[in-house]
């Protein structure tokens, strides 16, 4: 969601997708197609940078619970992999991190 705002503050600024691209490279790896995607969507008339609601099965990992659980983990141990929560967990990967990076 970052890239996203930093996306449309460029798109705000009158900035060309290279140019945007170029400039976020520099701090952060963007993609130029999720870049060229977003200036598309900013000059179609979308002001939200938040996800669209879609169909799906919903989170099943990332349950009050397990954030409450991360949240101790971590607590415990900064330095603790997103591999070995998962494992401890058994979560998978990618719901440790969403957990991290969305809720915590």
């Amino acid at each position: 969601m970052e890239q996203r705002v930093n996306i449309k503050f460029c798109f705000k600024l009158g900035k060309k997708a290279t140019e945007t691209h170029e400039m976020l490279v520099k701090v952060d790896a963007v993609s130029k197609k999720c870049v060229f995607e977003w200036f598309k969507c900013f000059r179609d008339g979308k002001e939200d940078v938040k996800d669209e609601p879609r169909s799906g099965r919903p989170p099943t990992s990332t349950t009050p619970d397990n954030i409450e659980r991360v949240r101790r983990m971590l607590a415990d141990d900064r330095r603790l992999s997103l591999r070995k929560i998962a494992e401890e967990l058994k979560i998978r990967l990618d719901s440790v991190s969403n957990i991290i990076h969305e809720h915590l």
